[in-house]
């Protein structure tokens, strides 16, 4: 115990004794003994007297302010030390010299980093630089400027089904159902997009935004069978095309901020970019129209209202035509709820409701082909009204990714084609994919349905169709069957399945033609990786199992006795190569094969063929 006391003593007397010096020091600072260092330039450096006050501050590294004489600090000796007086040292080196900040003259505050030698380079977006939105365009305060330009290059050879018109093939003895089926094509799309913006979008939506995005599209095509590319088959077996489109041209209003969290809502009017759901199963287009859109809840929850009119579409492009309407009316009203049931996972209610006014209307694309109405049963043209309800989800629940969609759909046809007869329209379409990451590679399954019609006569059309659909699922354009439009009947004047698509609607054209809701349906179920390899390069990889819900649709259209169900398996494989590591330069390589089952063998004689169907697609995309 004593010991304890003692110590405690001890540490209490040299804390005393340590204020002492200290107060000591601040009252009347030590001076030179005469032993003075020399500054390099050969000034004494111990002549140069602190100012008033400044004594008890001792200097900290990078503290002390520019043009304040630098503080020496003494070195204390003990009492009776038989060493030397001690001298004063320097403690810390001179500082470098200090720019005056005060009498930087920059034009605002987005620019005040180039008093500091960091200028833009307008060729480089990852720099500051006024073509990217990075800072206000001169003159402003709070006007931006967006460009973008994107090269989107596409090289695709194929085989596929292809079916011979009423012309003659090209070489005598050889006039089939089907012709030569190797085809060649080339797409290069240049778009530029331009956005004028006003406010600070640091932390809520721009109070004004114009936009527009102007497509200028070459597009080559080579086929082995005459009829294929035009209706008139005097024009040759390959097609040089060209077309400009505008798909942006909207005015955006900030109309109000409902919480300090910046809760909004906004309007949005012109032609414009939609997706209904999180994977493009439904509708994803670029229309003309009116969309009034939100949040809730500190952005929990987000809502769409729109209307829609959709735009006529280039023949070989599939871009919009400028600027021809269709009578063909989209309504959307759905609603996002963020963390349900859970954090991470994200549902979507959604209302949709398709107005198709075309019963007057008789079209012919560009090649010369019949679009509407569809040349197969009557042939007459039609109105119908569609009503699609939905339920999506996407995300998360622990380490298991998650997405799902639903949707029914009620209403009546006029008059369909198949049928020749009116019909009401209620069919179901489901799909799901579920995955789980492992360090640096992807495993996922998948699957997809849609209801077919087993009776294409009667009053009820079963068949699920869509508006106009680009769903990201399953492989995507990397497979084949999603990838191709495969014809079917009248040399091609009506497809299986449309370009960039799953369900078989048995549509003129995807884009063109009208929905059909008498098809034989589509039943998938598949598995799939990711793999990245290296940073900058994925590898992906998709299997597939394909089948029709119902075929009595198809033997009824090709006049075939019973056709089997199964279509066979989809296999595909891509790399995607980002050499900067960034999206701006992307190079994707990709192929599909499809090895068809009984079904397919059927409808297409694959059976005298010893090569499977099959794509390869290769694009390059620059982006500015």
């Amino acid at each position: 115990m004593t010991s304890r006391i003692g110590n405690v003593a001890a540490l209490a007397l040299g804390v005393w004794l340590g204020i002492t010096a200290e107060f000591a020091y601040a009252q009347d600072p030590p001076t030179a003994t005469g032993n003075e260092t020399t500054d390099t330039d050969g000034s004494d450096a111990a002549s140069t007297e602190p100012p008033a006050g400044a004594g008890a501050r001792f200097q900290r590294p990078g503290y002390r302010r520019p043009g304040e004489p630098e503080l020496r600090r003494p070195v204390f000796r003990r009492a009776g030390d038989p060493r030397p007086e001690p001298v004063e040292r320097e403690v810390y080196p001179p500082p470098l010299p200090a720019v005056d900040y005060d009498y930087v003259s920059v034009p605002d505050r987005w620019r005040i980093v180039e008093s500091l030698g960091i200028h833009e380079r307008l060729w480089d977006p990852y720099h500051q630089s006024t073509l990217k939105g990075d800072r206000p365009i001169f003159g402003t305060q709070d006007w931006f400027f967006n460009l973008a330009v994107v090269s989107d290059t596409v090289v695709e050879p194929r085989r596929l089904p292809t079916p011979v018109g009423a012309q003659a093939n090209r070489r005598s003895g050889s006039l089939d159902i089907f012709g030569d089926d190797e085809q060649f094509a080339v797409v290069q799309n240049l778009i530029v997009s331009m956005s004028l913006i006003e406010g600070d979008t640091v932390f809520r939506p721009p109070d004004w935004e114009f936009r527009f995005t102007g497509i200028g599209n070459f597009n080559y095509a080579k086929v082995d069978t005459f009829g294929v590319l035009y209706a008139d088959p005097s024009k040759g077996r390959d097609r040089y095309d060209d077309h400009f489109a505008i798909q942006e041209l909207f005015v955006d209003r900030h109309l109000w901020n409902r919480s300090e969290r910046y809760d909004f809502d906004s309007l949005r009017v012109g032609i414009q970019p939609f997706i209904s759901d999180f994977r493009g199963f439904l509708f994803e287009d670029n229309p003309l129209g009116a969309r009034l859109f939100g949040t809730f809840q500190n952005n929990r929850i987000q809502y769409n209202l729109a209307w829609f009119r959709r735009i006529e579409k280039d023949t070989n492009s599939g871009l919009n035509q400028v600027i021809d309407l269709r009578d063909d009316d989209v309504f959307v009203a759905n609603l996002y709820y963020q963390d349900l049931p859970v954090l991470g996972f994200n549902m979507q209610g959604t209302v949709v409701y398709n107005r198709n006014r075309e019963k007057d209307d008789v079209f012919f694309d560009e090649n010369g082909f019949l679009q509407r109405p569809a040349p197969f049963g009557d042939g007459r043209p039609h109105d119908y009204d569609v009503v699609y309800l939905g339920l999506n989800g996407d995300g998360h629940f622990d380490r298991i990714n998650l997405t799902t969609s639903v949707y029914w759909a009620l209403g009546r046809d006029e008059r369909n084609p198949i049928a020749q007869r009116r019909q009401k329209i209620n069919a179901l379409f489901a799909a799901g994919e579920a995955s789980m990451d492992f360090d640096w590679f992807r495993l996922k399954v998948f699957g997809l349905y849609a209801s077919g019609d087993e009776h294409p006569f009667d009053d009820v059309a079963s068949g699920f169709d869509t508006i106009l659909d680009n769903p990201q699922f399953a492989g995507a354009d990397t497979s084949f069957w999603q990838r191709q439009a495969i014809p079917l009947i009248n040399g091609g004047g009506v497809i299986l399945s449309g370009r960039n698509s799953f369900v078989p609607s048995l549509r003129t054209s995807k884009d063109l033609g009208q929905s059909n809701f008498v098809n034989p349906g589509l039943g998938l179920v598949g598995v799939g990786a990711d793999f990245d390899i290296l940073p900058e390069l994925r590898l992906i990889a998709n299997a597939s199992w394909l089948t029709f819900d119902n075929t009595s649709s198809l033997e009824v259209l090709r006049n075939q006795g019973p056709i089997d169900k199964q279509i066979g398996y989809d296999v595909s494989a891509g790399l995607v190569y980002r050499p900067l590591f960034i999206e701006n330069v992307v190079l994707r390589v990709s192929g599909a094969v499809l090895f068809p089952d009984k079904g397919i063998k059927q409808l297409f004689n694959h059976d005298n063929q010893s090569s499977p169907f099959y794509s390869v697609l290769a694009n390059l995309i620059l982006t500015y």
